[in-house]
């Protein structure tokens, strides 16, 4: 992958596969390969509904693990 897609939904997956995949080893180690800053990519994500997840490095949707009583 030569760059980092604008859409959040594929940006999300894309995001998600390369750690998954062990592509990088953390989303600092990924932010820096593609020129990104860990903190603005946070940010924009999280206005698109998404929250990372250090326990699973992976971005979900916001509430994803939420239990409803």
């Amino acid at each position: 992958m030569e760059y980092l897609p604008k859409e959040p939904a594929i940006l999300v997956s894309s995001i998600n596969m390369l750690l998954r995949d062990e592509e990088f080893d953390s989303l600092e180690s990924l932010c820096c390969n593609f020129d990104r800053e860990p903190e603005e990519l946070k940010a924009y994500l999280a206005e698109a509904g998404y929250v990372y997840s250090e326990e699973q490095k992976q971005f979900r949707p916001e509430g994803f693990d939420k239990i409803e009583n």
